[in-house]
């Protein structure tokens, strides 16, 4: 298909305007209706930079003065806002200087109540330590009666005992009461009154080691601290008592196979040769209760 005419100048055109100078005044005179020329363009472009440089400068100008506005509203914010900082300032110090002056008089209350308190303190205390020394006064004397009264009441007991041994050791001897009575109410005075069980046994001699007969053996025992301690309790005794009490102990240590460790014979009337015996033989003499007791509880 052969090329059209549009075509071929589409295709020859620019090449002539560049290099024909004729051919191209004369396309420009042709096209010059079409198109503004340089200078009306540029007059054109000036106008509207004017139109816009008068809008930006009348914008500009608004904008300032709105600043100015904005600024002169913030000016006026400020000066009420730091009126309003000092009034409250003001009334905060006001407060303060009345808070202080209330605590002040608070504190001053306080310290005179606190003082009357102390005193008030004071005052008790002195009649408190006043009672106390009363009291405590009181209680000496009381305690010194008591202690009195304990030890007349002590001394009371211990010649009561004394009188009724003797009374039952008279009574004995002159036929006012039998031994027996003597020995249970001298076991009674061990047990009561000074706290030592006496165990009593009865046992039957049938090879007459005792008495030199078959015959019935009553031994008094006390056990202390694992310790066997055999007691004669008699109101009077002699010599012959005291060979029999040996062999009671003896026949107790066989029969019941148990070591005595202690021999007591307690009377209020022995017999001088009885207390030599005594002594030959290991027997401790006492002549009343309450000694044995205490020589029991050393």
């Amino acid at each position: 298909m052969g090329e059209t005419m549009q075509e071929t100048i589409r295709r020859t055109l620019p090449e002539l305007v560049r290099s024909d100078s004729g051919f191209r005044d004369e396309i420009l005179n042709i096209t010059q209706s079409v198109y503004a020329n340089r200078g009306d363009t540029e007059s054109r472009f000036d106008r509207v930079l004017a139109e816009l440089q008068r809008d930006r400068e009348e914008q500009t100008r608004k904008w300032e003065e709105q600043v100015k506005a904005r600024e002169s509203d913030r000016e006026e914010q400020a000066r009420k806002w730091e009126e309003q900082v000092k009034a409250r300032e003001s009334d905060r110090e006001e407060q303060n200087r009345k808070w202080e002056a209330q605590v002040k008089e608070r504190e001053s209350d306080r310290e005179e109540q606190a003082r009357k308190w102390e005193e008030q303190v004071k005052a008790r205390e002195s009649d408190r330590e006043g009672q106390n020394r009363k009291w405590e006064e009181q209680n000496r004397k009381w305690d010194q009666q008591m202690a009195e009264n304990h030890n007349l009441l002590e001394e009371i007991r211990r010649s009561r005992v004394r009188q009724e041994q003797s009374l039952g050791a008279m009574g004995a001897r002159w036929g006012l009461s039998s031994e027996q009575s003597f020995r249970g109410a001298l076991r009674g005075i061990l047990e009561e009154i000074f706290g030592v069980d006496v165990i009593n046994i009865n046992d039957f001699d049938d090879s007459g080691m005792v008495f030199g007969a078959p015959d019935q053996v009553e031994i008094d025992v006390i056990i202390k601290n694992g310790e066997v301690i055999l007691c004669e309790l008699k109101s009077s005794m002699s010599k012959g008592d005291m060979y029999i009490f040996d062999r009671k102990a003896a026949f107790y240590a066989q029969r019941h196979q148990r070591a005595v460790t202690r021999k007591l014979a307690i009377s209020p009337m022995v017999r001088p040769n009885a207390r030599a015996v005594a002594e030959k033989l290991g027997i401790e003499v006492f002549s009343d209760a309450e000694d044995a007791t205490n020589q029991l509880a050393s």
